[in-house]
């Protein structure tokens, strides 16, 4: 039997990681400012998610949510005090797509509606509902095709308000910063108008902070830097640096039945045990603030470079789109340099790497940059 060949691969393979250091099987080392797409949140191999999952394998891997497991309770008060959403509740899944699928269940069950919101340039995973959510025909097959889902401009108020006047809506769904289309953000106007066109219209509004969340941009999740609550909150990648995982936060206003929503795997002992170890890590280590103050160095140093037309993002969830005559920078950077950055199609580079990242190692990124645009 052969893979289902999907994905365009480089002839890089990656063997063993430290921190923000990977080793491929020829023995070449490189430094990851991509993370897998920002899945490693705390580093490669950090020794206190080493030991947490070491240990727990060693007294139970898995076994059902028909028991209890006082891991997932301890994860969801862990959660919700770091985030500020310690009244919400936590439904614990597999990934980013499951994450924004259940939203998407939830919010229709809480309304009794059908239909969703979502903005053009959106990726909201590749399941059913999630790819319908997401504004890429090329990944929807025609099974996916519904009449359910409607696009509007990010940052349009008008284009909300018209689409939302028709009546049907149970959710908008938007990401705390656009990550796939090239690291787009929503104004803090548009967030504030979006929260109270929700209201207005009886809808719940589900913020998608699967890579834009868990320390990133500065703050546990984007959309505080607006200052705005959700009602339903999607996370996944950075949450278990690596172990599958996400989650769903729900407002105490959307009640749970028993029934309305299910999982074999999700919150199994060693996702919760992965999940508690990263936020055990980015607390105690204060990654959110080294993701800012980091954030910061990049822009400082990479906002006005010659090569970048717009640098955008914040914290460490950073898009440079490129000039003309530096398309194949990325390319480079990782063949001559050995940097693993990431890309928004040819012209964005995106960097998202471990909130671990030391000045060192971003200054060594800085200086190999500006040697490949001189």
């Amino acid at each position: 039997m052969n893979l289902f060949e999907v994905y365009k691969l480089w002839d890089i393979e990656p063997v063993r990681g430290l921190d923000t250091t990977l080793w491929d099987k020829d023995g070449e080392v490189y430094t990851d400012l991509y993370g897998g797409h920002a899945v490693i949140s705390v580093g490669h191999s950090h020794p206190h998610y080493v030991k947490m999952l070491s240990e727990q394998l060693g007294k139970l891997g898995f076994y059902s949510n028909a028991v209890q497991n006082s891991l997932q309770r301890d994860l969801a008060a862990r959660l919700g005090r770091i985030s500020g959403y310690d009244d919400y509740s936590l439904f614990l899944c597999n990934s980013g797509a499951e994450a924004n699928e259940n939203a998407l269940k939830v919010a229709s069950f809480h309304t009794g509606k059908a239909k969703v919101l979502a903005f053009r340039k959106a990726f909201h995973g590749r399941t059913s509902g999630a790819v319908a959510a997401t504004d890429n025909p090329k990944i929807q097959a025609p099974f996916n095709s519904t009449q359910n889902i409607v696009f509007a401009p990010l940052n349009d108020l008008e284009a909300v308000d018209a689409e939302l006047s028709h009546g049907g809506f149970a959710a908008v769904i938007v990401e705390g910063i656009q990550g796939v289309a090239g690291i787009y953000e929503p104004t803090s106007e548009f967030m504030h108008g979006l929260r109270a066109l929700c209201d207005k219209h009886g809808c719940v509004l589900i913020l998608d902070e699967i890579q834009s969340g868990y320390g990133r941009t500065g703050l546990f999740f984007a959309h505080q830097h607006h200052d705005v609550r959700a009602d339903i909150i999607t996370t996944a990648k950075g949450m278990g640096n690596g172990f599958p995982i996400g989650g769903v936060l729900i407002s105490p206003s959307i009640k749970a039945a028993y029934g309305m929503l299910g999982t074999t795997f999700g919150g199994n002992h060693l996702a919760c045990t992965a999940a508690i170890a990263v936020l055990d890590i980015i607390e105690n280590e204060h990654l959110i603030e080294n993701a800012a103050r980091m954030g910061e160095y990049f822009r400082k140093a990479l906002g006005n470079d010659k090569a970048v037309k717009e640098y955008r993002g914040k914290g460490l969830m950073i898009g440079m789109e490129l000039n003309d005559g530096y398309v194949g920078l990325r390319d480079r950077l990782l063949f001559e340099k050995h940097f693993f950055t990431g890309a928004a199609g040819a012209r964005v580079i995106r960097l998202l790497p471990s909130l671990t990242v030391s000045k060192e190692t971003a200054e060594n990124f800085v200086n190999a940059w500006r040697e490949l645009t001189l």
